[in-house]
C-alpha cells in the first residue's frame, strides 16, 4: 500500500504535518496537495492543538511545481493556463493562512519556488544549514506566485527582496538567516529538533492569547496575502504563455541553462 502524501500526528498540543513525496522531492503533486489541505483542516477543527509544524521527508522540504508531471503528454498549449488554475494551485498552500494557531516551518531540505512560498506562509522559519532556498521564477521565465512578491519584502526588508526576486538567486539556509528570509538555520539533523523546541515554548504559553497576539500581529499590518496571490495568478498565468517560459521549464528539465529571448 502506497504511503500517504502527508502525514498527520499530534503530541502534547503541538501537530506535526510532514510532506511524504521523496522520490518526487515533495513536489505540489495533485495527492500532496490534497493531503496538505486536509491536514490544515484537521489542525482548525482540533481545538487542543497549539502549535502546527509543516516538514518533510528526504533532501526537498518543498520543490515547488510538479513540472515533470505537469509536461508529460502535454501539447503545446500546456502552459496557457488561466489565472484560476494558477491561484487554485496554490490554494492548499495559503490555507496554511487560516490555521489561528503559530506554524512553524521545519525545513529539512530544500525549498524552492512555491516550495519557498509554502515556508514564508507560515509564522516561523528553521531551514537547513546546508540546504538550498529560493524564489527562482525568473529563472524559469515566469512570474512569481503565492504572494512572494508581496510576503519577501515584509519578511527581508526592500532592498533584499527586490534583489532576491529579480535575481532569482538560491542561497544556502546559512544566507537565508542572514538575509532575514529564515529564524535559524541548523545542522541537518537539528532542524525539527529546533522546530520542536519553538513550539513546546509556544504550547507553553497561554493558548488563547498566542491566538489573538498572533491575530493582531498580522491585522496590524493590514495583511492580505491571498489578494496578492490573486494578483500575481494573473501575471503569472500570461508569463507561462511566453516562449520564455516553455524554454525556461524546459531548460530545468534537461539540466541545462536557459536561453531566453524575451518574448
Amino acid at each position: 500500500m502506497t504511503e500517504p502524501a502527508v502525514l498527520y500526528e499530534v503530541e502534547d498540543g503541538v501537530a506535526t504535518l510532514t510532506l511524504n513525496r521523496p522520490d518526487n522531492r515533495n513536489s505540489m503533486t495533485p495527492d500532496l496537495l490534497a493531503g496538505l489541505a486536509e491536514a490544515v483542516a484537521n489542525t482548525r477543527a482540533d481545538s487542543g492543538v497549539r502549535c502546527l509544524i509543516v516538514t518533510g521527508t528526504g533532501t526537498s522540504f518543498c520543490a515547488g511545481a510538479d513540472f515533470k508531471s505537469r509536461t508529460a503528454g502535454a501539447d503545446d498549449g500546456a502552459f496557457a493556463a488561466p489565472h484560476e488554475r494558477s491561484y487554485a494551485t496554490y490554494e492548499p498552500f495559503l490555507s496554511l493562512l487560516d490555521v489561528e494557531v503559530p506554524v512553524i516551518a521545519a525545513m529539512q531540505g530544500h525549498a524552492i519556488g512555491g516550495g519557498l512560498g509554502l515556508a514564508v506562509v507560515c509564522d516561523l522559519r528553521v531551514a537547513n544549514r546546508a540546504s538550498r532556498y529560493g524564489a527562482n521564477f525568473v529563472r524559469l521565465g515566469l512570474h512569481p506566485g503565492m504572494a512572494t512578491t508581496y510576503l519577501l519584502p515584509r519578511l527581508m526588508g526592500v532592498p533584499r527582496a527586490v534583489e532576491f526576486l529579480l535575481t532569482g538567486r538560491i542561497v544556502s539556509g546559512k544566507e537565508a538567516a542572514a538575509a532575514g528570509l529564515v529564524h535559524y538555520a541548523e545542522d541537518g539533523a537539528q532542524v525539527l529538533a529546533r522546530a520542536r523546541e519553538l513550539a513546546r515554548e509556544i504550547a507553553s504559553a497561554a493558548p488563547l492569547a498566542v491566538r489573538w497576539t498572533k491575530r493582531s500581529i498580522y491585522e496590524g499590518l493590514a495583511w492580505d496575502p491571498r489578494g496578492a496571490a490573486r494578483r500575481e495568478a494573473h501575471v503569472q498565468s500570461r508569463s507561462f504563455e511566453t516562449e520564455d517560459a516553455r524554454e525556461g521549464i524546459a531548460a530545468l528539465l534537461a539540466k541545462r541553462p536557459p536561453k531566453f529571448r524575451g518574448r
